[in-house]
């Protein structure tokens, strides 16, 4: 006996909505796919960086709380050069107004960045200092030189 559930009976309504949450999937695909690239770059990025600065076992607990502020950067940079993606053409007010609070998320990013950084590197040996120095002498430069 086949039950019904209004006028559809109950495998009609069974395939109804497997076709709906598909039509979902098939649609939010894409943007899933931008966000899965998104995270999976971030995280390629704190690895390499993780490796560069040649993090200890020891300093692990430091490196897990810098990286999740680096995740939190970047998820929040990405939703704004998103929004500023989707607002289209803009007017120079509403341009300036858009890259200022591009700007004032990277700086806010730089300071929640900071102190758990000044916690690791308080941790590192003198080779690890030295190593960092010179990578943030070079991320610093270049974001200095970009602007110029």
């Amino acid at each position: 006996m086949i039950r019904s559930v209004g006028r559809f009976t109950y495998p009609t309504a069974f395939v109804i909505a497997a076709a709906f949450l598909c039509a979902v999937a098939i649609l939010a695909g894409p943007a899933a796919s931008k966000a899965d690239d998104e995270a999976s770059r971030i995280d390629q990025r704190i690895k390499a960086f993780h490796s560069k600065l040649g993090i200890t076992e020891a300093q692990e607990e430091q490196w897990n709380k810098l990286a999740q502020v680096m995740r939190e950067n970047a998820t929040t940079m990405h939703a704004l050069i998103q929004a500023r993606k989707a607002k289209g053409a803009m007017n120079a007010v509403d341009d300036l107004k858009s890259y200022s609070e591009t700007l004032d998320a990277q700086a806010a990013g730089w300071k929640n960045f900071t102190p758990p950084f000044e916690e690791l590197y308080a941790s590192m040996s003198d080779e690890q200092k030295k190593n960092a120095d010179t990578i943030f002498t070079k991320v610093t430069t270049r974001k200095t030189r970009k602007k110029k």
